[in-house]
């Protein structure tokens, strides 16, 4: 837990352009747009079953739920900026991507992508009569499969689920994705990045999203515990590089959490997301650059 406090910290010495605010709890109406009534209200009272507590992998508190909701408002916050203003927003913690309808595991308690997106769609369509679905394309490469946000969003042609992530790593039973790309263990910065481009190809020609909903997992790492892979410094941030571009030549709003990290050395995983920001906050400045000149307005709708 305590890295997200040391991101904060980092990212107010080194980039102060970034602009922080306090996460908000995400209401109840907000997290029935994925989870079920019975699960909002057990993880709110503490009444989850043992069984199902053990399985998000910490204990219940009132100060878990708390933190569980703000983890999601967070997201929506980051999610509402840009589709108003454009570019790049996003969420110092989150990409709960473990957490199901009705369960949550690996310590994710709700999922926040997937609450996002619902409430993107929801407010994109508000109004609008006839108006197309928003479409959402999640791009997870934390170093688990999404197996909870892939199981939310079966058979919804709306949202685009790409996880690319360890072939023999949690969790051990796997949801399909739209777009799964499994990665043996002790794969390298060339094959990972490699890959990458093969999946944002396959992405380009399947789907073309009005949102992208970006996990920047720090645990593919190869200083990370849990990870099993073997990426470098200078490979993460080409992964960051690559996806944010692909974002940019489309012209489409990004929102970016952070997911996993477990480094032996707790610095390690928050220097990963120090880069990750780095290469966020030139993005967003040629967002705001290409915003300012533009004749149009900067954030692409939803496609048909």
């Amino acid at each position: 837990m305590a890295k997200y406090a040391r991101l904060r910290e980092r990212l107010a010495a080194e980039l102060p352009q970034i602009v922080m605010h306090e996460a908000l709890p995400a209401t109840d109406g907000e997290l029935a747009l994925v989870h079920t009534p019975g699960y909002i209200d057990a993880i709110a009272h503490g009444t989850l079953d043992p069984a199902r507590q053990r399985e998000i992998g910490f204990p219940w508190s009132p100060a878990m739920a708390e933190r569980a909701r703000r983890s999601v408002g967070a997201t929506l916050q980051a999610a509402r900026a840009v589709m108003q203003d454009g570019g790049l927003a996003g969420n110092l913690a989150g990409g709960t991507h473990h957490a199901y309808a009705d369960k949550g595991g690996g310590f994710c308690v709700f999922n926040d992508f997937a609450v996002a997106a619902r409430l993107m769609q929801a407010e994109h369509a508000r109004g609008r009569r006839g108006v197309a679905p928003l479409r959402v394309a999640i791009v997870d490469l934390d170093v688990h499969q999404g197996n909870g946000t892939a199981r939310v969003f079966a058979r919804d042609d709306s949202v685009f689920t790409l996880s690319m992530h360890g072939a023999k790593n949690f969790p051990f039973r796997k949801e399909p994705s739209d777009l799964d790309v499994e990665l043996p263990d002790g794969c390298g910065d060339d094959d990972y990045l490699a890959a990458l481009d093969q999946a944002l190809d396959e992405l380009d020609r399947r789907f073309q999203p009005g949102l992208v909903l970006y996990l920047a997992g720090a645990d593919p790492h190869e200083g990370d515990r849990l990870g099993r892979l073997r990426l470098s410094y200078d490979g993460l941030e080409a992964r960051d590089r690559r996806v944010m571009d692909w974002a940019w030549r489309h012209r489409v709003p990004l929102v970016l959490a952070m997911g996993g990290g477990y480094g032996h050395d707790l610095e390690t995983t928050v220097q990963v997301q120090v880069n990750t920001w780095r290469v966020a906050s030139e993005h967003q400045r040629r967002w705001a650059a290409w915003a300012a000149r533009a004749d149009t307005p900067p954030v692409r709708q939803a496609q048909s």
